[in-house]
């Protein structure tokens, strides 16, 4: 009896791929490694941390953390980026130097087809914090002042293109108002000059550090960029809320691999990702940073990357941001 042509087609391509299929069913077979693209000791760091012990519980295979900070992400993802595609080798970072750097032409790496997103883990709300230098009681009063005295106050983010720029951008834009932009290259002496009172605004995610500063008065909170109100300051409102929800930004923060790392490896690891996030002391622990557990499905994810990269690209242009 002979076999048609078309039945043997698919045996053919399982063939093809057998080492393929058979190097994702053994997967993992060593320790994995999680390039954070942020300084130890941070933040992000201790939630990568977090989330690594919680996959190698579930693995069953160590999971070792590698710090590549520098370049507002851009370092640890091109790391990423550039190792090869077997399922060992993660990124954790936010979503922005994958939806900014591209448009400003700064991106060592090709979003699109050098990067992978596997899930997302967390947002981090964005704080619009007064310094002892703002005497404005609130976000209105604070843009009443702007629109009577063009470029006297001024807003502080983590860089040119960055979250923090594109909303000021953004709030320019729809009160109409001018503020002067003061971009810092570091966390680190942006605090320090925010609590001396060197400028009137600071934008920055928020953290148990910034929330210590806000408890003990050095700092406060005018507005937040978060899709809710959050329940540490429940008094504080979003942009949203203030009539501008352009600007209503926060940042989307998850695990990435190489494109081309094996489809079934990828799924492996956002159902463990996923499995991780829903548990409650994990929960707890994000939350305990002032961040919000998110996770669902890779798809998703990267649509939510596509469209804000395509929005921050339509702000870039039209604000006249240029590279440094």
């Amino acid at each position: 009896m002979t076999v048609s042509r078309r039945a043997a087609l698919p045996a053919m391509a399982l063939l093809a791929l057998g080492p393929a299929l058979a190097r994702a069913q053994a997967w993992p077979a060593k320790p994995l490694r999680i390039v954070v693209a942020y300084p130890a000791g941070g933040v992000s760091d201790t939630v990568a941390r977090t989330l690594g012990d919680r996959l190698a519980a579930q693995l069953g295979t160590p999971v070792v953390i590698d710090n590549r900070a520098g370049a507002s992400g851009s370092i640890g993802m091109d790391a990423v980026a550039k190792a090869a595609p077997d399922g060992y080798t993660l990124g954790f970072a936010a979503i922005s130097p994958l939806v900014l750097n591209p448009h400003l032409g700064k991106s060592p790496f090709d979003p699109q087809k050098d990067i992978a997103p596997v899930a997302s883990v967390m947002y981090s709300p964005v704080l619009l914090l007064a310094t002892p230098a703002c005497d404005s009681k609130d976000f209105r009063a604070l843009l009443a002042t702007a629109q009577a005295r063009p470029g006297a106050v001024r807003w502080a983010t983590s860089g040119l293109a960055s979250v923090g720029h594109i909303m000021l951008a953004q709030i320019m834009g729809a009160a109409r108002v001018e503020i002067t932009h003061v971009p810092y290259k570091g966390g680190g002496q942006q605090m320090n000059d925010a609590l001396s009172g060197q400028f009137e605004i600071l934008s920055t995610n928020a953290g148990p550090a910034v929330m210590q500063h806000i408890q003990a008065g050095k700092l406060r909170p005018l507005a937040v960029g978060a899709p809710a109100r959050l329940d540490a300051l429940p008094g504080v409102p979003t942009l949203a809320e203030l009539g501008l929800g352009a600007a209503n930004l926060s940042s989307l923060f998850g695990v990435f691999a190489p494109a081309q790392t094996p489809a079934a490896v990828l799924e492996r690891l956002n159902a463990e990702i996923n499995k991780a996030l829903a548990l409650p002391e994990i929960r707890r622990k994000l939350e305990a940073t002032d961040n919000v557990p998110t996770g669902g499905r890779a798809a998703d994810f990267a649509r939510a990357i596509a469209t804000e990269s395509e929005n921050n690209g339509r702000i870039i242009k039209a604000a006249g941001i240029r590279p440094e």
